[in-house]
């Protein structure tokens, strides 16, 4: 417990003291697939404003398919944002441990994605835009996921309601295919990113979970625009329909 603790405060520092980056990372998808013909589908907000959307689907007992997308149009006094993104994939996933409790995932695939941001400045006409960016890029990325079913409960309003634990850790390669600066094309920069994440569920239902994510990126070439400067800590929802281990919901 002390662990997950220092997990979650860790991540709301670098939160906190991040610097701008043309990258914005989406919310890793963690499905916790247990059994052919499993669905799963999320959603979910960053503190930055940052939506991603996630599914899976189980094709068989050990292989499940991704589909993910993320998307941000962020308007503010000094700088606007927007970018979007759209991930597809793949891999394997087991369950183990007491009654198949444990699940491990293995994904890989491949996104395609774009940002632009402009630096504004005040003047006595109003903003003046001083800076834009634009950027295009191809993305690829590899996850573990290790995640337990309903290890503890949170007892809330009389009801009881199951929680889920569960941890990621992503590396992706960011690499742009287009890079213009107030018009001018400038070079290009790449960048491999480690994103470890941690995360809670709550059943609300058997199907509905309430999800919180904690987690950061960390940049391992430097790079001036391109670089680790956004988190993905997130809160959201997700929906499971089948699986081997039924989600209960709360209970009375």
């Amino acid at each position: 417990m002390k662990t997950k603790i220092w997990f979650i405060a860790l991540g709301w520092l670098l939160l906190a003291s991040s610097c701008s980056s043309v990258y914005m990372p989406n919310v890793p998808n963690t499905p916790m697939l247990s059994a052919q013909g499993e669905l799963y589908s999320s959603a979910h907000i960053t503190f930055k404003g940052n939506a991603s959307f996630n599914t899976a689907y189980a094709v068989s007992d050990h292989f499940g398919v991704l589909l993910n997308g993320s998307l941000m149009n962020s308007n503010r006094e000094k700088k606007d944002f927007r970018h979007n993104l759209l991930e597809a994939g793949g891999g394997y996933f087991t369950t183990f441990g007491d009654n198949n409790k444990r699940i491990l995932e293995i994904y890989g695939g491949l996104g395609w994605g774009s940002s632009d941001r402009t630096f504004k400045k005040k003047t006595s006409e109003g903003p003046v835009s001083y800076d834009r960016q634009e950027v295009s890029f191809t993305k690829y990325f590899v996850q573990v996921n290790f995640s337990k079913k309903k290890q503890e409960t949170l007892r809330l309003f009389g009801h009881t309601f199951p929680m889920n634990y569960g941890t990621a850790l992503r590396a992706s390669y960011i690499n742009m295919s287009e890079f213009t600066r107030n018009d001018v094309k400038q070079p290009t920069e790449d960048n491999i990113f480690l994103e470890p994440i941690f995360f809670t569920r709550i059943s609300l239902t058997p199907s509905v979970q309430f999800q919180y994510t904690s987690g950061f990126n960390v940049g391992l070439k430097n790079r001036e625009f391109l670089t680790a400067g956004n988190s993905v800590s997130s809160f959201g929802f997700v929906v499971n329909v089948g699986g081997r281990n039924s989600r209960r919901g709360p209970k009375n």
